[in-house]
């Protein structure tokens, strides 16, 4: 009896350790889970350096919205025009996230160099002229899909487009930037950060370095709002 009762208090025992071991084993798993999908959105997010990009809202939000565009993208055009203002209203101006926008010139030889002279505008006169002349470029780009594969937005044009917003003293500053290939780096590494993510289109929306699939405002602000979380 002695024996018997022995055995069932080693084989209690026994449970119990197996038990607690399963308990440990469980959390160090989920532990181990949690890190993986953490790490991997940091890693989508890591591929992003925001530092020195065109910004608009509140650079420190925990937040961040890209865009990544194309000066001769019709959709482009629709989405800044039309979607982006409210966008602003809804998400930017409220403190809920701040939005950047990086070239990603793929269409024409002029998507290129007007992906040059905007970041030609924002190195030289400033982020509140480079969000001016951002729109007014948009709003230049002709309702005729033809013109998508026609060298329209020569430097003549960019700088007339520009002189609607700026001084003749401040764009003969960005024409000559221009000129000295002074902002081909900031659209080449722009390009470089849209390859990473694997953009192949545009426009091509970000929030915290994950794609958005949707497809209405309330969509971008359900993911901006876990985003936050």
């Amino acid at each position: 009896m002695a024996n018997k009762q022995k055995n069932k208090n080693s084989l209690h025992k026994q449970k119990k350790s197996n038990t607690a071991l399963y308990v440990v084993l469980g959390v160090v798993i989920a532990a181990i889970v949690v890190f993986i999908v953490l790490a991997k959105t940091a890693h989508n997010d890591s591929k992003i350096d925001y530092s020195g990009q065109p910004v608009l809202g509140d650079k420190s939000a925990s937040v961040k919205i890209v865009e990544f565009g194309d000066y001769k993208c019709p959709y482009c055009k629709n989405f800044t025009l039309s979607a982006f203002p409210q966008i602003d209203k809804e998400i930017v101006k409220k403190g809920k996230a701040s939005f950047y926008f990086f070239n990603y010139p793929f269409i024409n030889n002029d998507s290129t160099r007007s992906s040059r002279f905007a970041e030609a505008v924002y190195k030289e006169l400033g982020n509140d002229a480079f969000w001016k002349f951002h729109e007014k470029l948009y709003a230049a780009q002709p309702d005729d899909r033809k013109y998508e594969q026609i060298d329209y937005f020569t430097e003549d044009k960019l700088v007339k487009v520009l002189r609607e917003t700026a001084s003749k003293e401040d764009a003969d500053k960005v024409l000559a930037a221009f000129r000295a290939s002074k902002s081909a780096k900031a659209s080449d590494k722009d390009v470089k950060i849209a390859n990473k993510l694997g953009v192949e289109s545009t426009p091509a929306i970000f929030v915290n370095g994950k794609q958005f699939k949707g497809k209405t405002l309330e969509d971008l602000k359900k993911m901006v709002e876990k985003a936050s979380e």
